[in-house]
């Protein structure tokens, strides 16, 4: 293995899935080299090759500690992480990219996918299989919010406070402000931070509940509306 072999480590309390996965990655790249498979995340920490340049982690190891703790601590040693999971909701995947991961496989994918993923979050690049992508791209969207919701984010996104919205839609100021925590908490468990009201009106124009330019002094709660 040449200095620019890509460092890899396996964390998978699944022996036999283990065992087969480190098998095939062995015999499956030459600018791969596989130097750790262990059960456990502090197996992972304690082992004499860590750090590495990408570690495979799964999501699902029974320890209680959360993943989004895990992917911190690769980051802080300049490690990159590829989760594998069985899950597949989106909410799941989102999380888990939010939290740094650089890529997301589902166990029932092809193996072959694993190196494509290992050799992207090297590089630095985000990697999902075509089927995750595509679930990510249908489910976030359309149903996420109710078409109150949307009028509210729609007006908020644009410019409009919380009271002008009250005084647009006939509601109170309160429930108004209700309204926006509740959609702020939907895209949160989502796995998307619209925290602060610039990623709320990123958020608006990426899902096209607003146009790229639209601004407060135009909101009309009737162009809010659902298509």
């Amino acid at each position: 293995m040449g200095p620019s072999g890509i460092r890899l480590a396996i964390v998978d309390d699944h022996r036999m899935l283990l065992t087969a996965l480190s098998e095939w990655i062995r015999g499956a790249a030459t600018d791969i080299e596989l130097v750790a498979a262990v059960s456990s995340w502090p197996d992972l920490l304690a082992h004499p090759q860590f750090p590495v340049d990408v570690v495979l982690l799964d999501l699902d190891l029974r320890d209680n500690l959360p993943i989004s703790v895990k992917l911190r601590a690769l980051g802080t040693v300049g490690a990159r992480a590829v989760v594998m999971s069985t899950y597949s909701e989106p909410g799941v995947v989102r999380e888990a990219l939010a939290s740094g991961a650089l890529g997301y496989i589902v166990k029932s994918e092809r193996a072959e996918t694993i190196v494509l993923a290992v050799r992207a979050a090297h590089s630095g690049s985000t990697f999902l299989s075509p089927r995750l992508a595509a679930q990510l791209e249908t489910t976030v969207d359309a149903s996420l919010l109710s078409a109150q919701e949307r009028r509210i984010m729609a007006l908020y996104s644009s410019g409009d406070s919380a009271k002008r919205i009250a005084a647009a839609l006939f509601i109170s100021e309160e429930t108004a402000k209700s309204h926006l925590k509740r959609i702020r908490r939907k895209y949160r468990l989502a796995g998307i931070d619209v925290s602060t009201k610039v990623a709320l009106r990123e958020e608006a124009i990426r899902s096209g509940i607003i146009a790229p330019g639209e601004r407060g002094e135009r909101s009309d709660p009737r162009r809010a509306a659902p298509r």
